[in-house]
């Protein structure tokens, strides 16, 4: 005869089991182990690329900052130069404009052509004093001196 009293054992407290979903948990952990060596890898790689990409630019930097250094002191030359000549240009360019200056008095120039003909001053009016009229005032009847204009 067996005395149960009532208290039956589940499937869900049976030590094999435990030790089933432990294994299935170390498998699933390993699994995932795996995973993140073969991503920390992939990482790594990445990395160590970047490192030689950042020593590269680092490489071409150098290179365009001399170049700037140098492209600076020749424009600086350039400028220098340029200076120099303008002032040994002045005094033939001011003997170019003083051999082609317009020396005719306005009196005496010839105007016969249409674009050297002088233009009189244009008189700006207001309409109403352009055709000899007054200002309209309306008083509507009104005998009120603040309504009439002052005079």
């Amino acid at each position: 005869m067996s005395l149960h009293l009532g208290i039956r054992r589940t499937r869900k407290h049976r030590a094999v089991d435990a030790v089933t979903q432990l294994r299935d948990e170390n498998r699933r952990l390993l699994t995932q182990l795996i995973g993140a060596h073969d991503h920390i890898a992939i990482q790594d790689h990445t990395l160590a690329e970047v490192r030689v990409h950042l020593a590269e630019a680092g490489q071409v930097v150098v290179c365009l900052s001399a170049n700037v250094e140098e492209l600076t002191v020749e424009r600086d030359q350039a400028l220098a130069a340029t200076v120099a000549l303008r002032a040994r240009l002045v005094p033939y360019l001011a003997a170019d404009a003083n051999r082609n200056a317009v020396t005719v008095p306005d009196s005496i120039r010839d105007t016969t052509a249409v674009e050297d003909q002088a233009t009189a001053p244009i008189n700006v009016l207001p309409l109403w004093q352009a055709h000899g009229i007054g200002p309209v005032i309306a008083t509507a009847g009104s005998t009120d001196p603040a309504h009439l204009p002052a005079a």
